[in-house]
């Protein structure tokens, strides 16, 4: 684990210990509380960190609509490194100039981080159902096949028309 990472562990049982509650945490309102109490002191760096997290979100969360009515995401990312950094480069999908290799690379690192979101899910439900083997196991279906195709209909009889 980095020393950030122990740094936030400690001063997240400092505040649990300081200010209870009911075991429910808003990052918010421990990030504010480790700010107040001097136990984060954010650098430059940190300040541009959020600024450029807060851009991302806003490109990740920007849609539009193409003819057919389709909502399609307008930015894609890929990440990757540059010498021993890390960033993420994005480009928008009706921008001609950006390069089909880009949105061939965000495509499939997109599907990567559902293959490991569901990794995991199925990971956590087999560790919930171990714990509570006196209970009906939970089920989940990781086949999205039909959920996508159901999603589409609307779309598919737009483009016979």
């Amino acid at each position: 684990m980095s020393a950030y990472a122990n740094q936030v562990k400690a001063f997240l049982e400092r505040y649990q210990r300081e200010v209870g509650g009911d075991g429910l945490l808003d990052s918010h309102e421990v990030a504010a509380w480790a700010y107040k109490n001097g136990l984060y002191k954010p650098n430059v760096r940190t300040v541009i960190d959020a600024i450029a997290a807060d851009i991302a979100q806003v490109w990740r969360e920007e849609y539009r609509t193409d003819e057919l009515g389709q909502r399609y995401r307008a930015k894609h990312a890929v990440r990757g490194k540059r010498g021993d950094k890390n960033l993420s480069l994005w480009a928008d999908i009706d921008d001609d100039r950006a390069p089909r290799s880009h949105f061939v690379r965000s495509f499939a690192q997109r599907r990567q981080q559902i293959v490991g979101d569901c990794f995991q899910l199925q990971t956590d439900v087999d560790v919930y159902n171990a714990k509570h083997s006196e209970q009906e196991p939970i089920q989940l279906i990781l086949d999205f096949t039909y959920d996508v195709e159901e999603l589409q209909l609307p779309y598919k009889g737009s483009k016979a028309a």
